[in-house]
């Protein structure tokens, strides 16, 4: 899975230490938090577009480093995956322990949530038993204030023993004392009074049975007491990691050996286990951070989440959860159908316009005719199509999707789903990756590495190709939108339009869990691991931060990439309709030799085609379609979808057909840039085939069952 030790090579920690620093003052920080407490805002305000963003070498975890300058020094934060512990139970867990213990940090921020002080605690004092050098940033004061709960910050600094600055991370409020902060913390002869846990009595034997020896090893490389902790739990991700960071192995030392072999004997004594060993620590933390937090959080309002507690009950009922997810479905669907349509028209009549211009320039000065095909009918009308059909329902979903992200959704979506894929004996963090699979697969496998096992991620990534990306979402819309909607009138053809839509993904999420089982049960044997998914408070929603996400993460990433791939597949296209053999186009033989199975499946040679040369992006698979059907190998100047339907009628397709397209393009082999990401994720070419092979064997499967049924029943 690419989180072995196996596939991270031995390197990794001697890696993780190339952070360059350009000169003597520059400073590097650890950026930890927990997930939703507004740490990418945090990291991106203090940073600006002074960033980069990577994955840490030998690992499938995604980094992002950034600088700013305060004073005479330049401060560069390695902003470290969010997470809720450093117990090391997944690759971002020890990617995060590792660089803040191992990774020669000059100092360590963490990033809370004030309004829920207490369950972000837990991450501070597992990293303050780690190093002193730790500023705590409380931040999304303005949230605590308007559901009026009260911190004092200068009594919980005293009791962690560490700075504790209060932000607004929204409005920069608080980041002169954040910066300041870091800056005297990073200082080498700064000296701080850490807050000590203190374990039950047995354990607390055990720590000074080995912490000793354990201080005379190290030196002041590492906290003597928490590795002494992390040697009695045996936690062997840490001891290979500790081994390459010091240099030598402490277990080679006889009087080290001596002294772990009696608090092994003095734990069998005592009856206590690894697992109770490791409850009893985590139990004293937990305690821990509900005493300090009692000490300096008032709630003034006792029923300051009550508003949220409300709606919960409503969006993640048992009853109406998932008609309610269903339905927000739908509204955004109805929305990117119903707002698209009149801008596609707009465009598409702009660029035959700016077309008709191309083509007398280029008559203009005597260019010659194949060379105009070339470039203006296959190239231009390609790309011109791509962006027309494309960019106008992009611009409407991305937005609403992220709005439905923003507002703290998308957890409740796994939430509602979480009984479904624990059936389905997979994770229910699948649900988040399934999720992010309809802005683009890619990102929807990447998304896979928040599983914890490697069984459940391999599952996920292997269904994710059945949930449709946002390059499918155009080619179902206009199929849906020609064949089915034309039944209603006026607006009732959007409303019927997004009902066949919804149905299509709601399909797509069933076969994910009907596959996710069938995998668990076959290649991928095993029971579901349980997990906890944090509900996180409802915002108000950050319409610029919205905007940045979905038009320019988003939108014109993904449509970059589209018209990228697309003008070289429209200058084949072109060449294969119009180079004849024997007065046949070479377009025409490979359609021919495919057709008679694609028949099968309720295709055509041309159509199934178009899903082979659109490997490279599903955004260009309906164009080269339309480029097929055509003599001359190019786009026609369409000025509605009544000419369209008039050319797919005239080349033979039915309402049979239109399915079966749709289901295929539902269920088909995973596209270029997926394929590329899942080796990555994997490091393993045999999973990468599997899951190629999967969803096609799957579309090709039904799309025969659901054709030859209609064929056999004579419903067409």
């Amino acid at each position: 899975m690419g989180i072995t030790s196996q596939s991270t090579g031995s390197n990794i920690l001697n890696d993780m230490f190339k952070i360059e620093r350009a000169s003597p003052n520059d400073k590097i920080i650890a950026f930890a938090g927990n997930p939703n407490v507004g740490k990418s805002t945090v990291f991106n305000s203090l940073t600006g577009l002074n960033q980069h963003t990577g994955n840490w070498p030998g690992k499938t975890v995604t980094n992002a480093q950034g600088k700013y300058n305060y004073k005479e020094s330049t401060f560069i934060l390695v902003d470290l995956p969010g997470t809720y512990s450093l117990s090391s139970s997944s690759a971002e867990e020890e990617v995060a322990r590792d660089f803040i213990c191992f990774g020669n940090a000059d100092a360590t921020l963490i990033i809370t949530d004030a309004t829920c002080l207490e369950r972000n605690l837990n991450l501070v004092l597992q990293t303050i038993q780690m190093t002193d050098k730790v500023v705590v940033c409380v931040n999304l004061i303005d949230e605590a204030a308007r559901k009026k709960i009260t911190i004092d910050f200068d009594e919980l600094s005293r009791l962690l023993g560490v700075p504790v600055i209060a932000t607004n991370a929204r409005d920069k409020k608080g980041f002169a004392e954040l910066m300041a902060a870091l800056d005297d913390i990073s200082n080498e002869s700064k000296v701080t009074n850490k807050i000590k846990i203190t374990y039950d009595k047995n354990v607390e034997d055990v720590i000074n049975i080995i912490q000793p020896v354990v201080k005379e090893l190290v030196f002041e490389k590492v906290d003597s007491r928490w590795l002494s902790l992390k040697i009695i739990e045996e936690d062997e991700s840490i001891s290979e990691t500790l081994t390459k960071y010091l240099g030598f192995n402490i277990y080679e030392n006889e009087l080290f050996i001596s002294k772990l072999n009696i608090a092994k004997e003095y734990l069998k004594e005592k009856e206590i286990s690894n697992n109770d060993l490791r409850d009893s620590l985590v139990s004293s933390i937990l305690h821990k951070a509900e005493e300090i937090s009692n000490n300096v959080v008032v709630y003034e309002n006792k029923t300051y989440n009550d508003f949220d507690r409300k709606v919960d009950k409503i969006i993640t009922s048992r009853l109406i959860g998932i008609p309610v997810m269903i339905g927000l479905l739908g509204v955004i669907l109805w929305l990117t159908i119903s707002g698209a349509n009149y801008p596609s028209e707009v465009l598409v009549k702009f660029f035959f316009w700016v077309e008709g211009i191309l083509t007398e320039f280029l008559y203009s000065i005597g260019t010659p005719q194949w060379l105009h095909g070339l470039m203006v009918l296959g190239v231009y009308r390609t790309l011109a199509w791509v962006v027309a059909v494309m960019l106008p329902p992009m611009a409407i979903f991305f937005p609403l999707f992220t709005l439905l992200e923003d507002l703290g959704y998308l957890p409740r979506v796994a939430f509602n789903l979480d009984n479904f894929f624990k059936k389905a004996c997979a994770h229910g963090k699948q649900a988040l990756t399934m999720c992010m699979g309809f802005g683009c697969n890619a990102a929807g496998v990447i998304g896979c590495r928040i599983i914890d096992s490697p069984r459940e991620r391999l599952i996920a990534i292997i269904t994710n190709n059945f949930v449709p990306c946002n390059g499918r979402f155009p080619t179902l819309i206009v199929i849906s939108t020609i064949f089915f909607a034309g039944i209603a009138l006026g607006p009732l053809q959007s409303l019927v339009c997004t009902l066949i839509l919804t149905s299509v993904i709601v399909f797509g999420v069933l076969m994910t869990l009907l596959i996710s089982r069938l995998l668990s049960k076959t290649l991928l044997k095993g029971l579901p691991s349980s997990f906890t998914l944090e509900l996180p408070p409802y915002r108000r929603p950050q319409i610029g931060k919205i905007i940045v996400r979905s038009i320019f993460d988003r939108t014109i990433f993904v449509l970059g990439r589209a018209m990228a791939v697309a003008a070289p597949a429209g200058l084949i296209i072109w060449i294969m309709a119009n180079v004849q053999i024997y007065d046949i186009s070479i377009l025409a033989y490979c359609a021919g030799f495919l057709n008679p199975f694609a028949s099968l499946i309720g295709l055509d040679g041309y159509i199934l085609m178009a899903f082979i040369l659109g490997f490279p992006a599903n955004e260009i698979v309906f164009p080269i379609i339309i480029m097929s059907y055509m003599a001359t190998g190019s786009l026609v100047q369409l000025n509605d979808l009544s000419q369209l339907r008039e050319i797919l009628v005239s080349h033979g397709w039915t309402w049979l057909t239109a399915v079966c397209v749709m289901l295929f393009s539902l269920m088909h082999f995973p596209c270029a840039t997926t394929c590329w990401t899942i080796r990555k994720e994997t490091q393993s070419l045999k999973w990468t085939m599997i899951a190629f092979i999967v969803p096609t064997v799957i579309g090709i499967l039904i799309c025969f069952t659901f054709a030859n049924a209609v064929r056999l029943f004579e419903l067409i």
